[in-house]
This record gives C-alpha cells, structure tokens and sequence, in this order.
C-alpha cells in the first residue's frame, strides 16, 4: 500500500447499514411491483401511494435513530 492510497475504516458505519437495508427493502418492493401479475391502474396507483408512505415513515424511523 502506498501512501496515496486511503486507509480503510476498521469497522462498518452505521449509515451504510441502513443504506444497504434500504436498498434490500426497495429491490423487493420493486419486485413485487413489477410482477407477471397485471394489475388496474387504481391497484398500481394505490401501491405507489402506500409505497411512498412506507418509505417516509422508515426515513423518518432512520433519522430518529
């Protein structure tokens, strides 16, 4: 290693935790959503709305933390 190369940390943040567990949670979101399955126009409307609930209230929950 050279010294103009960075350090790496010695442990995980904490930060990067939650990122990659909201990342998990949006891969299967996504999955769900974009299934073989048709759906209405008023189901995926209501999906993104509860979708978009969901998400504010674990970015509330992980900046409270």
């Amino acid at each position: 290693m050279t010294s103009a190369e960075p350090v790496p940390p010695a442990a995980p943040r904490g930060r990067e935790v939650k990122a990659s567990v909201l990342a998990a949670f949006q891969l299967v979101e996504d999955a769900r959503y974009l299934g073989t399955d048709r759906r209405s126009r008023q189901e995926r409307r209501r999906a993104l709305a509860e979708r978009a609930v969901a998400y504010r209230r674990l970015a509330r929950d992980v900046l409270a933390s």
